[in-house]
């Protein structure tokens, strides 16, 4: 598997993707451009980012925010609200239960469903 080829195939900001899965885990691959996250969390859930291109800033509640970079690794703890942003075009891989809401409750513009996420 080429994650690049992968990535080739995303066509919209914020939109993951599912590139595979490894038990009850679904590992995707995203493009992030602009502010149109919000804030959310995954009350039951982690979920692991890791950086492949760009940067990213990361906001999350009670901390100061920050930039990944390309080879960057965070994961963001259940419960926690938090947000990702980025001024230009960012690839991100995102390590996520297959239970995991795109943008937890919150309903937005961007939220795509775990059917369009497999796509």
């Amino acid at each position: 598997m080429n994650i690049k080829d992968h990535l080739s195939k995303v066509n919209e900001y914020f939109s993951p993707k599912v590139i595979g899965e490894v038990n009850d885990i679904y590992v995707k691959v995203a493009k992030i451009m602009g502010e149109d996250i919000p804030w959310h969390n995954h009350a039951n859930e982690d979920e692991a980012f890791f950086i492949l291109e760009g940067e990213l800033l990361f906001e999350e509640e009670g901390k100061d925010a920050f930039i990944m970079r390309k080879g960057d690794f965070y994961v963001v703890k259940r419960g926690v609200n938090h947000r990702v942003s980025s001024e230009n075009e960012c690839h991100i891989m995102l390590i996520e239960n297959k239970s995991t809401a795109h943008t937890g409750e919150v309903e937005s513009a961007i939220t795509k469903s775990v059917e369009d996420q497999l796509k």
